[in-house]
């Protein structure tokens, strides 16, 4: 393993063998393994990852058992259970950080990336310390929010995201609204057949296995002034500001003003690390720990993403 502090990297020996990517990982599962919890994530450069399939394959060795996603925020190809494509986001616009499904009640605990064609230029998936954002977080922000959670609206519509069928992976009113009940989103309909949802989440967690504290949220992702100005503002204009597609809050209620979600964002960057993607890349993470972004890229851009390890914070 090359030391490298965050994350970790390892460089596989599996380019000239019969091998492939999968039986690689097999044989270094306990590896990967011991440098994701010593590092939060790590990095496998050189496998022979020949197309999506064996990426796909990559993905289901380091993962083991995946686990499909919920309440998606972003359409994706769905390819196995709980190994899709990327999600379908404008190339141009980047996805600010956030941990992976941080709004649901299960989330998964481990992440899994192969890149199966690195873009010709950006698109890096990067990757932020959530316990060293937290120490770098003003105190009186960490507590309010550390003592009334977080809450994200949302509003499914036509304009901006997922349908309700596609996120929560059925066409069935009784389904969604049994989901609903069960994990702690309060759900309404409307006469038009729309769906609004709302649930407030823990905006800190502390690790199971670390014992850190971590910034665990998509308050800044999930937010209106995140949005390309244009956008917010066609979006204000057709829907009005309480029909937003999504919009965070202090658990308490209380909004959130520009300079407290760009500050936020600020934070996520000056303990932000990147690495571009290279063919055959395989990127690990601790979602707990770790949070990711995807920046804005040029050229074709092809990651398996798989979800692994279900936990209930």
């Amino acid at each position: 393993m090359t030391e490298h502090l965050f994350p970790a990297r390892l460089e596989a020996d599996a380019g000239n063998g019969p091998e492939g990517p999968s039986t690689w990982i097999a044989g270094h599962r306990a590896e990967i393994d011991a440098a994701v919890a010593a590092h939060g994530a790590v990095l496998v450069r050189g496998l022979p990852v020949d197309g999506r399939d064996a990426a796909i394959a990559a993905v289901r060795a380091v993962l083991g058992s995946p686990m499909a996603e919920r309440e998606a925020f972003a359409p994706r190809d769905h390819y196995e259970d709980g190994i899709y494509s990327s999600t379908h986001w404008p190339a141009d616009q980047p996805m600010c950080m956030h941990h992976e499904l941080s709004y649901a009640a299960e989330v998964p605990r481990l992440l899994a990336f192969a890149c199966v064609t690195p873009p010709a230029a950006g698109g890096v998936t990067a990757l932020a310390d959530s316990s060293a954002v937290l120490a770098d977080l003003p105190s009186g922000l960490v507590d309010r929010f550390e003592r009334h959670g977080w809450r994200l609206d949302r509003h499914y519509n036509p304009y901006v995201g997922t349908s309700w069928q596609e996120a929560f992976g059925t066409a069935d009113r009784t389904e969604v609204e049994r989901y609903c009940a069960a994990n702690g989103v309060q759900a309404r309909w409307h006469d038009d057949g729309a769906l609004t949802t709302r649930q407030t989440r823990p905006a800190v967690l502390t690790h199971p296995d670390t014992g850190e504290r971590c910034w665990f949220n998509q308050i800044a992702f999930l937010n209106e002034w995140t949005m390309a100005p244009e956008v917010r503002d066609y979006l204000l204009s057709e829907l009005g500001p309480e029909s937003l597609p999504f919009n965070t809050f202090s658990g308490d209620g209380a909004g959130l003003d520009r300079a407290t979600v760009d500050h936020i964002n600020e934070v996520y960057e000056k303990h932000t690390v990147r690495e571009p993607w290279q063919r055959g890349d395989l990127l690990v993470v601790d979602n707990l720990r770790v949070a990711h972004d995807r920046e804005p890229y040029k050229g074709e851009r092809e990651i398996v993403v798989g979800l692994g390890t279900p936990f209930r914070p």
